[in-house]
C-alpha cells in the first residue's frame, strides 16, 4: 500500500468517526434532556472536555446546535428545520389526525401516534378527549422506553431485526427474556397491551405503508377504565384504526402474518 493510500484511508476513518461522534452528541437530547453542556458531553461519551468543546462549537457553527444563554447547548435551527421537514413529509402524519380523533372519541382515551426514532418510538402526535373525566396526557417528542406497548410492536415488526436484537440486548437476564417472549407474542397476535406507567395502560397496533411498519397507533388511559384483554372493544377499535390507516398508505396489514 502506498503512503498516499494509507493517508487517504486514515482520513476516511477519521471522517467516519467524526460523523459517528456527531450522531452520538445529537442523540443525547430528549424531552428529559433539552440542554447539555460540554462537560456532560465529555462525561457521557467518554471524551476529554477539550474534544467535547470542539465538537460542540463546530456543531454551533454548522447550525446543528445553539449556545444557550446559561452556557449549555440546545438543538439548533438547522436541526429543528430538518426534523420538521422529515416529520412533515411522513404521509402517515397527514392521514392520521382524523382517524386519531375518531379513535379518541370512540374509546374515551388519548390517541397516540409514534414514529421510530434512533433507538425507540418517539411520540409524534396526540389527540386527547377533553370530555373524559380523567385525561392521560402524553407529551409530543417523548422517547418511549423498550417496555412500552408501542416499543414492543416496533420490535416485532421492524424490518431491521438485527438492530432490534442488538437494542434488546442492552437488557440482560430475566428482563431480556421477558421482553423477547412478549415481542414474539406481539408478532403472533398483531397488537400489544401493556402497563406504560403505574396505573396507565397503553394498547397499540402497527401501521404499515408499502415499505413496512411506519408507525404505531395507540390509546392510553387509566387501568381502571382501559382493559388489557385481547377481546376488549377498545383493542378492536385500535386494530381497526391501524388497518384503515395501513390501507390508505398502500400497505398490507401484518405482511408476514394473517391477513
Amino acid at each position: 500500500m502506498t503512503t498516499s493510500k494509507r493517508v487517504a484511508d486514515r482520513g476516511d476513518q477519521a471522517d467516519i468517526q467524526a460523523v459517528s461522534r456527531v450522531s452520538q452528541i445529537l442523540s443525547l437530547f430528549d424531552p428529559a434532556t433539552p440542554e447539555v453542556t460540554a462537560a456532560q458531553v465529555a462525561e457521557r461519551l467518554g471524551l476529554n472536555r477539550t474534544t467535547a468543546y470542539r465538537y460542540c462549537t463546530s456543531l454551533v457553527a454548522a447550525g446543528l446546535l445553539e449556545r444557550h444563554a446559561e452556557g449549555g447547548y440546545v438543538p439548533g435551527g438547522l436541526l429543528l428545520q430538518l426534523g420538521a421537514f422529515a416529520i412533515g413529509h411522513r404521509r402517515v402524519m397527514n392521514l392520521a389526525p382524523r382517524h386519531m380523533q375518531a379513535l379518541s372519541r370512540d374509546t374515551q382515551a388519548s390517541a397516540v401516534l409514534s414514529l421510530w426514532g434512533l433507538t425507540g418510538p418517539v411520540v409524534s402526535r396526540v389527540e386527547e378527549n377533553p370530555g373524559t373525566i380523567v385525561v392521560v396526557s402524553v407529551r409530543v417528542g417523548s422517547h418511549l422506553p423498550l417496555d412500552t406497548a408501542q416499543s414492543k410492536v416496533f420490535l416485532a415488526y421492524h424490518f431491521d431485526q438485527l438492530s432490534m436484537d442488538r437494542l434488546m440486548a442492552t437488557l440482560s437476564g430475566p428482563a431480556l427474556e421477558e421482553l423477547r417472549a412478549e415481542v414474539e407474542r406481539v408478532h403472533g397476535v398483531g397488537h400489544c397491551s401493556a402497563m406504560s406507567t403505574p396505573g396507565v395502560v397503553a394498547v397499540a397496533a402497527p401501521v404499515f405503508d408499502e415499505y413496512g411498519i411506519c408507525a404505531t397507533i395507540a390509546i392510553v388511559g387509566p387501568d381502571n377504565t382501559l382493559s388489557m384483554s385481547d377481546d376488549a372493544p377498545e383493542l378492536r377499535a385500535v386494530v381497526s384504526t391501524a388497518r384503515e390507516l395501513t390501507k390508505e398508505l398502500g400497505g398490507h396489514y401484518r405482511p408476514d402474518g394473517p391477513a
